[in-house]
Order: structure tokens, then sequence, then C-alpha cells
């Protein structure tokens, strides 16, 4: 698999996959990384893509099946790349790959209901529990279960001992001393795609995350309007269960901030209207309030900004919110700043909070673990010599420019592999 025209793309996202299928179809052997145990990345947990309003699954089944058709595409999923040595047209790169601790033959399309361990639900950002084992989401690839070998451990011994051979009866085994195996490929180039995070909203002192359960970012709404979210798509506040009847949303939650991320992640004001429109579309008496320093909507989105304002139900304020906190009786939320166009304070509550957090790249965290990669102040990828950054990795994007960017890093792949 490894060796002359072979690409290394790591991450998994929409960028990663876009890269991967572009390059392997252009006649290369692709080696597609990703660290969690589906495809997928933030997409995958998106609710809708914007300005379209369409779901993102039917996009990724599409790019799923281009994979499953491809044989010159291996993928990885619960691996890491540890290092990467050597220069363009001939890097040598080693990857651990973590077990899933199951082995499914007959049941990848459902969770193991009776699994005795619950833990917390990363995919839908901790807002609701999942068994410890579980298929990762309903539209998951690979389809396969993955098992929380810790949970289970913590397992009274007998209960656990009866639900492994229970599972065993079913086709499905589980084996908790599976251990990791790591292994080195020689490629021609490499992409790395491994995306962004949001910004953590804690640190946002007087902005209330973490201490009032009413208050949540945008990626935790794109879940909760979901039909496969903690509350199957009911747009309901995290504290009671009350349908949300008066939304805020708090843009540049952290961004254009030089004590936090100094820069404009140029997607959150298009992602909040479309937000808007979510609980619009739930809830026809309810109505959004947008609190915004600028809001862009660049180039062709335009369009889908006038359409949303033209709702008499959101109403859009240029002000800054600079504190909130919750009513301890109701629950409800009070935001406070100023209202810039009257110069008037803002004082009101909500049912429920959302803060537009910004778009931090992966690698201002987690450093490409080789030599002689360069990034700029903020931890994106500007290097360009072997190792070719794509989408979010490079800087703040939308999905679609996120394909475009995908497909030409596969191009600049495709050059390594003929020497240039």
């Amino acid at each position: 698999m490894a060796g002359e025209k072979t690409v290394l793309v790591v991450g998994g996202g929409i960028s990663g996959i876009t890269a991967a299928v572009e390059a392997a179809e252009a006649g290369c052997k692709v080696i597609l990384v990703e660290k969690q145990p589906y495809l997928g990345g933030r997409v995958a947990r998106m609710n809708k893509y914007f300005p379209k309003l369409c779901p993102p699954t039917c996009g990724l089944e599409i790019n799923f099946k281009r994979i499953r058709k491809n044989p010159d595409i291996t993928v990885y999923t619960l691996a890491n790349v540890e290092s990467v040595s050597g220069s363009s047209g001939a890097y040598t790169a080693t990857i651990k790959i973590n077990p899933r601790y199951v082995e499914d033959h007959a049941a990848t399309s459902k969770c193991v209901d009776d699994c005795p361990a619950d833990i917390s639900n990363e995919f839908n950002y901790g807002m609701d529990k999942c068994k410890a084992v579980r298929l990762p989401y309903e539209m998951a690839f690979p389809m396969s279960l993955v098992a929380d070998a810790e949970a289970l451990r913590a397992v009274n011994g007998s209960e656990l001992g009866a639900f492994m051979d229970s599972c065993e009866s079913r086709g499905i085994r589980i084996d908790l001393h599976a251990q990791p195996e790591t292994f080195k490929v020689d490629v021609s180039s490499v992409i790395w795609a491994t995306g962004w995070v949001p910004y953590d909203a804690t640190k946002l002192d007087k902005l209330g995350f973490g201490k009032f359960a009413n208050v949540i970012t945008n990626v935790m709404m794109e879940r909760l309007a979901n039909v496969g979210g903690p509350t199957a798509g009911h747009i309901v506040r995290p504290s009671d269960g009350k349908k949300v009847n008066n939304l805020a949303f708090v843009q540049c939650a952290g961004s254009r901030d030089e004590n936090h991320l100094p820069y404009c992640s140029s997607i959150c004001c298009l992602a909040s209207l479309k937000q808007a429109t979510y609980l619009r579309d739930y809830n026809p008496e309810a109505q959004a309030h947008i609190f915004y320093i600028d809001l862009r909507a660049y180039g062709r989105f335009e369009y889908f900004f006038d359409r949303v304002r033209n709702d008499e139900k959101i109403l859009l304020t240029k002000g800054k919110i600079v504190n909130i906190f919750e009513d301890p009786v109701t629950k409800d939320v009070i935001v406070e700043g100023e209202d810039i166009m009257s110069g008037e304070k803002i004082r009101r509550a909500f049912d429920m909070v959302v803060l537009a957090t910004g778009m931090q790249p992966t690698t201002s965290i987690d450093k490409i673990p080789t030599a002689g990669v360069e990034y700029d102040e903020f931890g994106f990828l500007v290097s360009d010599q072997g190792i070719h950054a794509a989408g979010v990795t490079k800087r703040p994007m939308d999905v679609g420019t996120c394909l475009q960017d995908a497909t030409g890093a596969a191009l600049k792949a495709l050059q390594d592999t003929l020497g240039r």
C-alpha cells in the first residue's frame, strides 16, 4: 500500500475525505487516517448546511460510497500519526491504530441496548448519555461498533461477564485486552486536514457557559436541533425541557478578542442565521434575537442573509453582550450589554442563549509531529513544502470552500507524487 504515488491524508472530516477521494480518483494510492472511530468530522454532527438548509448526510454518504468503491483508499479510524520524517516526495510516517475493543459480525446497524455502562455522548457534545458499546452515530462510516474499555472495566465483574456472554451469542465479541498497533508507511506526500475545535467557552468568564445550564454553544445547537440529537430534534432548554420560545444568539463569543481568538472565524454569523431558522421552523411562535458586532455574510451568501432577516421574528441588534447570568427561580438567562446604534443599555431575559464560539485550528493545540512546519500566529498551517494544509487547517472557511480547498490540496499532492 505504501511507496511511490501514495498520499497520506491526516483527518477524516469533510476536507480530508474530499482530498482522499480526489487524489485516489486521479490515480494515487491513499491512506486516510482519522482519530475518531468514524469519518465525517464536524460536518457529521451538523444539522443542516447553509444556504440550502439541507442535511449533511447526503453529501457525506456520496463520498462514503466513493471510498467504498475505490480499492486505492485505505481508511484507518481511531488512528493517529505519531511522527513524519523525510521530505517532499519521500516521507515515512508512523501510524498508531487504537483498538475498537469490539468485533461485530451481526449487528453493526444498532447499539447494544443492554450494555450495563453509560458514558457521556461525545458525538452530542456531552448533552446526553450513550452506551459504552455503541455505533458512533446512525450513518457512521465504518458501520462498526466501538467500545469504551475504561467504562466497561468499571462494571461489576459478574454483570460484565454476563453482558459479554450475551454479546458473544449474538456474534459480537468484546476484547478488553486488545492492544494498539503501530506501523510505518512510506508516502510521497502528506495532506494535513485535522480541522478545528470550537473555542473553549468556559474561558469566557462573563458569558456563563459551564455555569448556567441554559447557555450553550453553536455546535451544541446543531445537535439540539437534529433528530439524532439528545432531544430528538426538540429545541428545549437543558435545565428543564421547556420548549424554547425566546432565544438569544451572542456573536463573536471569544472571537475578535485579543484575550481569546483575535480573528474572525467568518462563518459564525451565517451559522447563527441558519440556527435561527431551526427555531422558527420548530416553533413558529418563537422569536430569535441575534446580538452582533458586525454581521458578516460574505460573497454569495448575501442573499441568504437577506432571506433570514426578512423574518419579522428574527431580530438583529448591533451590540456587544458583556455579561450573562441566570434568574435562580425561573432559570431564564439574562443578557447585559449595549445597543451600539441607540447607545442604550441592553438587559433582557431569554429562555436560552447560544454562544457563537469561533473556529480554533486543531494545529494550534496538536502540532504536526515533524520538524520544519510553519504556522501563523494563530496556529493555522502555512507550510507548503510537501505537507499541504487542507480546509480549516489553513484558515476558517465554510463547507463549500473546504471542498474546493481540499481538491486543491489533492492536486498539490499529485504533483509531489510526480516529482513536480
